[in-house]
């Protein structure tokens, strides 16, 4: 199914003709009526001679409407552009013209209306070269002319033909398996609820299905499908959709928020574009000035960053990144528009090339100018690379959704990557598209891996006595998520860069280094444990005696265990204490503190706080005062 767009200065007979050629009156709004001229967007349909049903979509001419205008032609597939024979071009005309051209529409029939007023074919033949004039550097260069009236009825007949055979040779619109509608109506109906209406792109919708609209994630379900006002089941993409939806309220709704799967799409405050400055400017488009932007139905205004040059000239073409006031869907290969906000004006557009930027660029950086010229005009490997260049380490189907790219071409993309081997795999498995497998560029791979390593190595320069940096501490200064921190954690271990050693990470050869000076305190503590090993220095002693690092190099180096806030044994006494009191509890099934104390020739304040120690690691359960050894 296809849907059309009419275009066209103010009163030059577009929604005439639309009721003429199919009975419907697009204009539905009381002002319309009564001012006889088109104000919001107008819907019809009506089947072709080869039986194919067509939609269409009435703009407004009026140029105080040409902001409508752009939230219709967004989802067109072809046009009707209109000129009225008695009057001929006219600004808007150019306008309308200068709009289709910047969306790269080819598919499109020259309609010259109201021939009914003209009595000297010389006139209409005048009229005719002023428009191959204008259209001769335009997508509708080759646009084929025809001539109607919709008060006689002449030319009708002509215009379903032509517009057949122009359709005939256009494609139809892809199913990517990622359903999204850019809506152009909001109501209510009695008895039904909240209605959208729009045109459905890249994939399929279904009675029945749970949605999600976008930016503000509201979640609903579809409870019934319209397309021309008929009920159907299942919506394809270039329909002109109506939803009834359940769940969401119609006063949450506006036009140009987005209608899709729940979790296909997300959001982007910043976009990276090609852009076309049009010729008929009469200034330059400048670093940091603001634009409003349209995209589908969608608008909002923008501040614009111009990369590698300093600004562009009309006629010139470059590349922008646009930092958004409101988040909007985009999809690499959306066409958009810009115009001016006051006085309004169109300034001119083009395609996205990243609709989510990882972050500002460096404006006269020509290297992100490279990677966005291969991310738009690549080969689909060239592009999934691009991606995951700037992505990072992702899973596979969000590196897929960035791109917009089919389910076919990116398996395309995964196996040109795969064969040049600039596609890690991260997990198990094939990374195919569904398959949410996580994937990395090998570039942003080996930089990750050098810089975490470079973290691990400055804290070992920094702290020589610990053992390694706290894996958190790590995560947090990686400045990296915790999927891909474990990612890259089990990486390195596989590559036999690290060790953990518990909560910490290490260099794999990395081995604390005392000094002369921290040997001879350490020894002198540990003199003193051996001269009383069930008795020894408490803890603030240990720290007084040796200082806080070495104490605690101890005790990561498990020469002293700590078994309360108070209280540390050495090694060897504190593996004999386990062994006397298994053999003891094995002998008399019960021990008391007091037992306990003089088994070691002890205090109670060391014997009390190693039971208690033994109960917290399940060696021993108290029971009143005394302790049973626990069963296994």
């Amino acid at each position: 199914m296809r849907v059309i767009g009419t275009a066209g200065h103010v009163d030059h007979g577009k929604s005439a003709l639309i009721l003429a050629l199919t009975g419907i009156d697009p204009d539905r709004l009381r002002e319309e009526k009564d001012r006889k001229m088109t104000i919001d967007l107008g819907f019809a349909w009506m089947n072709l001679p080869d039986g194919e049903e067509i939609g269409f979509v009435d703009v407004p001419g009026h140029r105080d409407f040409i902001e409508n205008m752009l939230a219709g032609v967004g989802g067109i597939d072809a046009a009707l552009f209109v000129v009225a024979s008695d009057e001929g071009v006219m600004p808007q005309t150019r306008e309308h013209l200068a709009i289709l051209n910047l969306l790269e529409l080819k598919e499109a029939l020259i309609v010259l209306t109201k021939i009914d007023l003209i009595e000297d074919e010389q006139w209409l033949d005048l009229v005719k070269e002023e428009m191959r004039e204008i259209l001769k550097n335009s997508s509708l260069a080759n646009a084929p002319f025809v001539s109607v009236s919709a008060l006689t009825g002449e030319g009708l007949e002509e215009l379903k033909s032509k517009l057949a055979a122009v359709l005939l040779e256009s494609n139809e619109r892809p199913d990517l398996g990622k359903p999204r509608m850019s809506i152009d109506r909001v109501f209510t109906i009695s008895g039904f609820g909240t209605v959208v209406t729009g045109t459905l792109v890249d994939g399929e919708l279904r009675v029945g299905e749970e949605i999600e609209v976008l930016p503000h994630k509201l979640k609903g379900r579809i409870r019934g499908l319209q397309t021309h006002k008929k009920k159907v089941e299942t919506v394809i993409p270039g329909s002109r959709t109506a939803i009834n939806i359940t769940g969401i309220d119609v006063g949450s709704l506006k036009r140009g928020d987005i209608v899709a799967h729940p979790g296909v799409f997300s959001t982007s405050t910043m976009v990276d574009v090609h852009y076309r400055h049009l010729t008929e400017n009469d200034s330059n488009l400048k670093h940091d000035q603001q634009v409003k932007m349209f995209i589908g139905a969608t608008q909002t205004i923008a501040r614009v960053r111009v990369l590698g040059l300093d600004q562009i000239r009309p006629g010139e073409e470059g590349w922008l990144q646009l930092v958004l006031e409101d988040p909007i869907v985009a999809v690499r290969g959306d066409h958009y528009i810009l115009r001016r906000p006051s006085p309004g004006a169109t300034l001119g557009g083009g395609r996205i090339a990243n609709p989510k930027p990882a972050r500002r660029h460096r404006l006269k950086d020509q290297d992100i100018i490279r990677d966005l010229e291969k991310m738009l005009q690549g080969t689909p490997g060239e592009v999934l690379a691009q991606s995951l260049l700037q992505l990072g380490p992702v899973n596979i189907d969000l590196a897929i959704e960035h791109t917009g790219m089919s389910i076919d071409d990116a398996k395309k993309a995964i196996q040109e990557l795969q064969e040049k081997g600039d596609l890690i795999q991260l997990e198990p498995g094939d990374p195919t598209p569904g398959s949410g497998i996580w994937v990395s560029h090998p570039n942003v791979w080996q930089r990750m891996i050098n810089e975490i390593m470079s973290v691990i190595s400055e804290f070992h320069q920094s702290k020589p006595l610990k053992f390694g940096i706290l894996k958190e501490e790590l995560k947090s200064k990686s400045k990296l998520d915790g999927s891909v921190f474990s990612l890259l954690l089990k990486e390195l271990n596989k590559l036999g860069l690290i060790k953990e050693i518990g909560i910490r990470v290490a260099v794999a050869d990395f081995v604390p280094d005392l000094n002369k000076e921290q040997e001879r305190a350490v020894e002198k503590l540990m003199q003193a444990f051996l001269r009383a090993p069930y008795s020894p220095p408490s803890i603030k002693t240990c720290i007084a005696e040796v200082g806080e690092d070495l104490y605690l190099y101890l005790i990561e180096s498990r020469r002293i265990i700590k078994v309360s806030e108070d209280v540390v044994f050495e090694k060897d006494a504190y593996e004999k204490m386990i062994e006397t009191i298994r053999e003891a509890l094995l002998d008399r099934e019960t021990l008391s503190v007091a037992e306990v104390r003089d088994l070691f020739n002890t205090s109670r304040k060391f014997a009390l706080a190693f039971m208690e120690h033994l109960d917290s690691i399940n060696i021993t359960r108290r029971e009143g005062d005394i302790r049973r050894l626990v069963e296994g």
